[in-house]
């Protein structure tokens, strides 16, 4: 559900090379705008179905979680993380919830150069996540990306208050 509604957000803006040249493609019509709401009411209300304690595969599936050099943890080890940290979870799915509610507020306002931004934000708030709870990679990465988020977010509100908002 969070994986199909986040490519409304990615798929909003972005530069296409084709053999003409590079073209911008932005929404331009309602059904354009509609479709990112779309997506941004979604993820913003389909996040909190994380916080609903269930299974995070059917039994028996270990996704790719076995041999030395597994590209994912397993259910157990995500697990076992969500309960060593609950507090941290549930600042990851705010964090992306954050961005959906972002992306209505750009929807509103039909903002396209703002969508480059929650584009960013977006893969920002899934990364973060995914590196605790999905990748066994390097916790380095994780704090790195958290500083990045954090230093974002800082300096959109300093644009903010210098906008009067």
């Amino acid at each position: 559900m969070i994986d199909p509604a986040s490519d409304y957000v990615f798929d909003a803006v972005k530069i296409v090379s084709t053999r003409q040249g590079t073209e911008e493609r932005t929404p331009k019509t309602d059904e354009d705008w509609n479709r990112i709401r779309i997506g941004a009411v979604t993820l913003a209300e389909g996040v909190y179905l994380l916080k609903i304690p269930r299974p995070f595969a059917p039994e028996g599936d270990l996704n790719n979680s076995a041999g030395p050099d597994a590209s994912e943890l397993s259910p157990a080890q995500i697990k076992a993380k969500l309960d060593a940290d609950p507090v941290l979870w549930n600042a990851k799915i705010e964090a992306l919830r954050n961005v959906g509610l972002e992306v209505l507020e750009i929807v509103k306002k039909r903002k396209v150069d703002e969508l480059w931004d929650a584009g960013d934000n977006l893969d920002r708030a899934c990364e973060s996540c995914h590196i605790d709870y999905w990748y066994p990679g390097d916790k380095a990465i994780l704090q790195k990306l958290d500083r990045g988020i954090q230093e974002r977010y800082e300096q959109s509100q300093r644009e903010k208050a210098g906008r009067g908002r």
